[in-house]
């Protein structure tokens, strides 16, 4: 089969690698379409010393198992079901999960891709390809209200006008009334204007530090020392980004203002793919280009690009 390969030489397209054996409880799933996105990016850069096959946002169609012929969506972390952090309602934390596309488990970049089975979801029938993959990032969007006890009073701040911090700013304009997406692409911030979510340029933002959350969207290590620069005294700060390398900043803010850290990442797909259903969270104007895969290495190089959202890899056709 085709697959896009990381290796520590880069990434190279294999036209002969085999189809992934699965697993016990997994299901082979041929792929039609994949999002790349920013981890994908931070993985080629050296980001968890990842190699084989990347790709962790996709949608396909289950060759076995009970779904079989229906396109399906997937989470990402590969869970044991039966250690105590799995059954004590933590599995995305399981200490002996893999991880699709990332982290010992190779990814949707290729023609097939296996799956547990209790990862996948069904993709309601009137759903286009092209919105359906963008579930597993709304759902790591929606994780932000599924972790912070959020009001409508709250005044939030988005860093980074990517393709995350564009759904994160989504995601919390429907909790709060107070949004404000900051990002350097006027392009990019026209996107959300046009929804009604305010935006501004970092370089107009003025330092006030009044915000009670600040969401950092930037996949930058300048990320944080800007949240820092902006959140209240006893505020949140919620980190999204993912960076290879080592980040160092003066913690004595952190401990001096007593502003809380929350990492963040998976989320809840149901809610996703009812937010991407009833069409609260519009994605298809984040789609910047699509690529076939036998076309994967310009794919990626697309979407290193400066004012690139979201590329597409088309794999194979709908069913």
């Amino acid at each position: 089969m085709r697959a896009l390969v990381l290796n520590p030489d880069g990434v190279s397209l294999q036209t002969d690698r085999p189809v992934p054996a699965q697993r016990d409880g997994e299901v082979l799933v041929r792929v039609v379409r994949a999002g790349i996105c920013d981890t994908d990016l931070q993985l080629i850069r050296g980001y968890m010393g990842f190699t084989g096959v990347l790709g962790h946002e996709f949608v396909g169609i289950a060759e076995d198992g009970p779904l079989t012929g229906r396109r399906v969506v997937g989470e990402i972390n590969c869970n044991c079901r039966r250690c105590p952090t799995c059954l004590t309602g933590r599995p995305t934390h399981c200490p002996h999960r893999t991880t699709i596309g990332i982290v010992g488990h190779d990814g949707a970049f290729a023609d097939y891709v296996a799956v547990p089975q209790h990862n996948l979801h069904l993709v309601p029938d009137a759903m286009p390809t092209d919105v359906a993959v963008f579930a597993e990032p709304v759902a790591a969007a929606c994780q932000i209200p599924q972790q912070l006890a959020l009001t409508r009073g709250d005044r939030c701040v988005v860093l980074g006008d990517g393709r995350l911090g564009n759904l994160c700013a989504q995601v919390l304009a429907g909790v709060c009334d107070t949004v404000l997406l900051v990002g350097k692409h006027p392009e990019k911030l026209a996107l959300l204007e046009a929804l009604g979510i305010r935006t501004m340029l970092l370089a107009d933002l003025p330092i006030d530090r009044a915000a009670d959350v600040v969401v950092d969207c930037t996949g930058s290590d300048t990320g944080l020392p800007t949240a820092l620069a902006l959140v209240r005294p006893r505020g949140t700060i919620v980190l999204k980004t993912t960076v290879a390398g080592t980040q160092r900043l003066p913690w004595a803010s952190i401990v001096i203002d007593e502003v809380t850290i929350v990492g963040s990442r998976c989320g809840p797909f149901d809610l996703a793919l009812a937010a991407l259903e009833d069409g609260s969270i519009s994605v298809t104007p984040l789609i910047s280009a699509r690529f076939d895969l036998s076309d994967g290495i310009r794919a990626m190089d697309a979407a290193k690009q400066r004012g690139a959202l979201k590329v597409l890899i088309d794999v194979a056709p709908d069913a």
